[in-house]
């Protein structure tokens, strides 16, 4: 079945999934141990369900790692800093301004991490941040635990 037929709002497969994302299975799963924040639903047996905030998530995910070229702490500290609404935000640029400034841009890095760079704090207020953002992180959190706990309850 081609991911096309599908409407938006429908649930994914992980080869679904891959394909709309064009990258492997393997790395799928492998971003899930790596990013708490990446939950798909878990059928019986184990088979996962990307929902599209997940494949929201997903894409911001790789535009940091592939684009703006974050390494796995990095972006794991973006998302820790900017939260996961910042990351899906990402996504909606992702492409669409492949010519202007990527995040990592108006970062510093701290001259001590050069070895090992993480992002480090914007050197200047950004306008995701606040009350506002704080709520979008709360409830993706609650979004995200909902799920967990609609998988565990179904059989």
């Amino acid at each position: 079945m081609s991911v096309t037929t599908k409407s938006a709002d429908a649930f994914r497969t992980i080869s679904e999934a891959a394909e709309e994302l064009d990258i492997q299975a393997h790395v799928l799963r492998f971003w899930e141990s790596k990013f708490p924040q990446i939950s798909p639903l878990k059928r019986a047996g184990g088979r996962r369900f990307y929902r599209p905030q997940d494949l929201q998530l997903l894409r911001g995910v790789k535009r940091l790692l592939y684009e703006d070229g974050y390494t796995i702490k990095g972006a794991r500290k973006y998302i820790k800093d900017n939260g996961v609404a910042a990351v899906m935000a990402l996504a909606d640029q992702s492409g669409a301004q492949a010519n202007s400034a990527s995040p990592r841009d108006a970062l510093a890095v701290d001259a001590a991490d050069q070895e090992h760079p993480t992002v480090a704090k914007p050197s200047r207020p950004r306008p995701a941040d606040g009350p506002q953002r704080q709520i979008d992180d709360i409830l993706a959190d609650l979004e995200n635990a909902q799920a967990k706990l609609k998988a565990a309850l179904e059989p």
